[in-house]
Order: C-alpha cells, then structure tokens, then sequence
C-alpha cells in the first residue's frame, strides 16, 4: 500500500520528522556548555539529534514547500515562509535561558519537543494538495491562487539533466556561496551563546536574553530585504544584479563584524552591537543566493533548491567538530582562528558567486519542443 501520496502526505510526514531539530537546537542554549560536556554520550546524543533534524528539514522540507506554493509568486512566498526561522531561534535561545534557570536544563526539551509535535498536528490539519481540496479556504483567495496556476507551464514528466546540472558553474556558485553563508549563520547559532557566556560570564538568563538579540534584528532585516530587493527591481536592475547585490550585503558585512571581535579587549557594548549587527544583516541573502535556483531553472527548482540547501547545510555538521577542536587546541587563539576560517570560506563563496553566477535561464533547462516529422 501507499503510504504518501503526492505533496499534502509528503507535507505531513515532514514536520513530525523535524521534531528532532527543533529539539536539537536547544543544546545550543546558554543552559549548556556544548563542547565543555563531561559525558561523551551527550555529546554523541547532541550530534545524532542535530544531524537527524539537518537532514529531514534541508532535504525534505523547503523543496515541498516550494511545491505546495508555487505561482509566479514563489520568490516572495519562499522568503516569507524562511523568515520566520530567525524568529524560532530568538524564542528558542530567549526561553531556552529563561527555562533553564527557572526549572532546570531538561525542560527546554520537554518544551521544545511538546511545541514540535503540536505544530506539526497542526501541519497536518492546514496543508492541502491545492486549493479544490482545502475545506475552508476562502473564496477570493481561491480564485486568486487558482488565477495564479492557471498561467503556469503544464509540468509535463521529464528527466533531470543530471550531468548538466553538475557541470554548471552558476548552479555550483549558488551551492558554494549558500554554504560559506550557512558557515556563517551556523557559527552564529551554534556559539554566540558560547562566546558571550566565555567573554562576560554572565548567568543563563542573561545569556539567553543578550543571544537571542541578534535573531530577532535578523528576523525584521529578513522582511525588509524582499522588500529592498523589490525596489532595486522596481528600478530597472537587472535580476542577476540585485541577487548578487544582496547577497554580498548579507555576506561580506557580517562576516567583517565577526573577524573583527577578538580585537575588540571584551568591550561589552560593542561586542554584543556587532554580533546583533553582523547577524541581523545576514539574512539580506536570502533574496538573493537562496532563490536565484527559481531564476536558473524554473522547471528544475525543487531539485536545485533541495540539492543547493542539502550542500549549503553540510556546514551544520562541520562547524561544531572544527569549532570545537580549533577552541580545545588553543583556548587562547581559538575563537580568533574559527573567526578567521569563518571570514575566508565567506569571502571564498562570495567571490565565486559574483564571478559565475547567473538570473537567466541556462540553456540546460529551458523547454525544448520536439517536432516530428
């Protein structure tokens, strides 16, 4: 028998496996000292939790969701939808501080899983296949979406051009320049609490409420910056310059901010105002490098965004193991040298997406008719 048929039980299924991440994301609360754990099985419990909740979100999610929205509109309804990631990490690391000090550390995992799988039933009763089939959407809404499929291209099968794909340069730049940024905001996520906490020693509520700072700049810069990239557009910019306009603005800033915090001799105030900064003005890529796949290959963009985020996403595993041994080799140096590796792999990706990447459609992707004779 089938279990999952079609976009809505695929939907379903995906959120009940994300719970994992969102308990995993707590491990990186003020309440915890990650890579100062005694028991080697927390550690190994922290990695597997982390990995199982990387993979069900990265290669799952955001491709259906790009499958369930559709329309001409999938840009800004893709960004809609990932700006409230940000949000979820302020209330994750505010209340991870505040819980952990008030009823001990394990209840930020009862809380967080309970939420997970509350959302996820929710999930489960909202999202439909199209709108025929959703018994309370409203009727202009209706008639407004199905106006939108209407004008969109029959999706006829057809066979992924995989060798073209991998030889694409601009589909490589979207994947190397997604994973030096996700380098970033993983660094940012994973050890602000850390940083904070080794810098000032403050106590977990403290902690929580200065950590979580930085997301919630990050999630009102991340609705502002669809609205910036409308208005270079609005302008008569070319696509492919204002996708690489904001990315550089969400990537090269922050990365400055954050090299330049060893230097700063534990100045309280403007450590804390460049990590709120150099975290807020991240998320102005995701008009940019994150949907530039919809801008390439439109009849391809679920595989090209699910393939680009997957890659982009192998940094959320290798930031905790090489932060981690750069901290216990050298305790004195080691925050500078995860600095300075964070600000080289972000100016790499940068530069290689400037160079190569591309808003046209590739020829690899376009219709092609066959005329028979």
């Amino acid at each position: 028998c089938k279990l999952i048929e079609g976009p809505r039980d695929l939907n379903k299924v995906c959120p009940m496996l994300k719970c994992p991440n969102t308990v995993s994301m707590f491990f990186c609360c003020p309440g915890l000292k990650v890579y100062e754990l005694n028991n080697d099985l927390q550690v190994f419990i922290f990695h597997c939790a982390h990995l199982c909740g990387l993979v069900t979100l990265l290669y799952m999610h955001l491709p259906i969701c790009k499958s369930v929205l559709g329309g001409g509109e999938e840009p800004h309804s893709l960004l809609s939808v990932s700006t409230g990631i940000p949000l979820g990490m302020f209330m994750a690391i505010l209340l991870g501080g505040i819980i952990s000090q008030a009823f001990g550390w394990p209840f930020v995992f009862y809380t967080s899983g309970g939420l997970g799988c509350v959302f996820s039933l929710l999930w489960f009763v909202l999202v439909y296949d199209d709108p025929d089939s959703h018994p309370w959407i409203g009727i202009s809404e209706k008639e407004y979406i199905l106006s939108t499929l209407d004008q969109q291209v029959s999706s006829e099968e057809r066979s992924l051009p995989i060798k073209s794909i991998l030889r694409s340069l601009p589909f490589w730049s979207i994947c190397l320049c997604s994973f030096s940024h996700q380098w970033l905001i993983n660094t940012l996520a994973t050890y602000t609490p850390t940083y904070i906490s080794h810098m000032f020693k403050v106590n977990i509520r403290d902690n929580g409420l200065l950590s979580s700072l930085p997301f919630i700049v990050a999630w009102i810069v991340g609705l502002l910056g669809g609205q910036l990239a409308d208005f270079l557009l609005s302008k008569n910019f070319r696509f492919v310059i204002v996708r690489k306009t904001v990315t550089f603005l969400g990537q090269l800033p922050p990365s400055i901010l954050i090299v330049s915090l060893p230097y700063l001799n534990s100045n309280y105030i403007i450590t804390i105002t460049f990590l709120t900064l150099a975290c807020g003005v991240a998320p102005l890529s995701q008009p940019g490098v994150y949907v530039n796949a919809l801008d390439i290959a439109p009849r391809y963009s679920s595989f090209l965004l699910g393939a680009s985020r997957g890659f982009a996403h192998m940094s959320a595993v290798l930031v905790p193991i090489i932060g981690g041994f750069l901290l216990n080799q050298d305790p004195e140096f080691g925050w500078r040298n995860m600095f300075f590796l964070l600000f080289a792999i972000n100016v790499f990706g940068l530069i290689f997406y400037l160079i190569f990447g591309k808003a046209d459609v590739q020829d690899w992707a376009k219709e092609r008719k066959i005329t028979r004779l």
